[in-house]
């Protein structure tokens, strides 16, 4: 499989596990990650989510491109592909009801900054990038692009934007996109120490303040959990 589940407690890791194509997001992975996620939204015991990629190179370069254009004809190319399946979309289109951590280990370009910018929280191993490299191939990144807007500086933002150029992890903790900035070794010990900081917390009370949090952000009631997809 192209998504690996593992639990730490309160704790849910979510790694996309396509590290020979910098984990992009193809059809069957899209609909993988989108169970994965509904799953742990759904499980009380499970916290606070934390997601990956696989491998040092990539947290997630979007969607598999290639994939999606050899699909045959007329193939809805699985939950998540576009639209509103629930594939990445359970995190980029919806208010997810628990605290998510993204631990990024290398670089979160295109539709996998998009989704990396959709977790609460970020943190990023030292050789992390993040860009929107979509104009340097022709193409516009929407949602990614609307979620760097909110969370940037607008002229940084703008950079990104038109240039295709990305940003390294030591700007991105400057420009206070990411919380943490570590060793890729310890990467992931410091992901699940957040977390678990977190999942210590009165769930109900994390639940509500996230809550209040996107609300405040008028990302409010339209864009709220609506559970998994049947």
């Amino acid at each position: 499989m192209a998504i690996s589940v593992s639990n730490h407690g309160a704790v849910r890791v979510v790694v996309i596990d396509r590290p020979e194509r910098r984990n992009a997001l193809d059809p069957e992975t899209s609909a993988a990650f989108g169970r994965a996620v509904a799953e742990a939204a759904e499980d009380d015991d499970v916290r606070v989510l934390v997601l990956t990629g696989a491998g040092d190179r990539a947290f997630c370069s979007g969607m598999d491109l290639k994939a999606f254009r050899d699909l045959p004809p007329g193939t809805a190319g699985g939950s998540g592909a576009g639209g509103g399946g629930f594939g990445p979309d359970a995190i980029t289109e919806h208010v997810y009801p628990k605290p998510v951590i993204a631990a990024v280990n290398g670089a979160a370009v295109g539709g996998g900054l998009g989704l990396a910018l959709a977790c609460d929280l970020l943190v990023a191993a030292e050789h992390a990038t993040f860009g929107l490299p979509e104009v340097q191939r022709g193409l516009v990144g929407t949602g990614a692009g609307a979620r760097t807007v909110l969370r940037l500086p607008p002229a940084i933002a703008m950079e990104l934007l038109l240039t295709g150029e990305p940003i390294d992890a030591a700007q991105a903790l400057a420009l206070g996109l990411v919380n943490r900035v570590v060793p890729a070794d310890e990467l992931m010990d410091t992901a699940l120490a957040l977390a678990e900081r977190i999942a210590a917390n009165g769930p109900l009370a994390v639940r509500l303040s996230k809550a209040l949090a996107y609300e405040v952000r008028q990302l409010g009631p339209a864009s709220t959990w609506r559970g998994s997809a049947s």
